[in-house]
């Protein structure tokens, strides 16, 4: 199967759409979102499918934007054969290579929440996921799933950084990172560095993709994404190469 060719899920699906509320990135602007029915297990046939039409997870729901007179939020992905590290990109693979990195299922640990919990209040205080709790954080990150993953940064034992992705047919799926934000660590760029490290994990498994959410030009918080070359993006039902700007 083309990666760029959705497979059709093998019955009807019911979809829903939210009431319209305040974008989260661009400033007065409204928003409103489709998602599967909440019914509907996101069990990985389906989920491979709706992840080539630009959907995304967010605990056990399948979603993706549906705005009204708008369409800033671009689907892009990076495809992995043909990532061309950047000189700062390589420089962050050698500054973390003393980090122990290892693979977890995405359920609960007490741990991870800790960490979580002390990332949104020293770098999101003033974001919608604030603050955190450990409700808040079960729903966004745990899945009892095999796809469900999280990949564990380490440096002698420490937990550094926790980055939630879904290995699915195509490709990963990167879902959130958050890491240690002392001021020690600022150098590693810890969620660059865990992009780069699923990049990685996907060449290692064959896999074709890194799924990176969705990109917006306006949003600076987003700008990032592009630092990843060649970048692919969504457009109607097709990938395509995305120029950089």
């Amino acid at each position: 199967m083309s990666s760029n060719t959705p497979r059709q899920p093998i019955r009807d699906l019911r979809f829903f759409l939210t009431v319209p509320h305040a974008c989260s990135y661009l400033e007065g602007r409204e928003a409103t979102t489709l998602f599967l029915d909440p019914q509907e297990s996101p069990g990985v046939g389906v989920y491979d499918a709706l992840a080539l039409l630009g959907f995304r997870r967010s605990g056990r729901h399948l979603y993706r934007p549906h705005c009204e007179g708008c369409s800033a939020c671009i689907s892009v992905r990076i495809p992995v054969a043909d990532f061309a590290p950047s000189r700062t990109q390589r420089k962050l693979t050698r500054r973390n290579a003393d980090l122990e990195l290892r693979v977890r299922p995405a359920l609960f640990d007490a741990e991870h929440y800790a960490l979580y919990a002390h990332y949104i209040r020293t770098r999101h205080s003033d974001g919608d996921m604030y603050p955190p709790s450990h409700e808040q954080y079960r729903t966004f990150l745990t899945l009892d799933q095999d796809y469900a993953r999280l990949l564990e940064l380490r440096l002698d034992g420490r937990l550094l950084a926790v980055s939630a992705f879904d290995q699915l047919e195509h490709g990963l799926s990167a879902i959130y990172t958050f890491f240690d934000p002392a001021e020690a660590f600022e150098r590693r760029s810890l969620g660059t560095f865990a992009v780069l490290s699923l990049i990685e994990r996907a060449r290692r498994l064959g896999l074709p993709h890194v799924y990176l959410g969705y990109w917006i030009r306006e949003c600076r918080k987003m700008a990032y994404k592009q630092a990843f070359q060649p970048l692919e993006m969504l457009e109607g039902r097709h990938w395509r190469r995305l120029v950089p700007t």
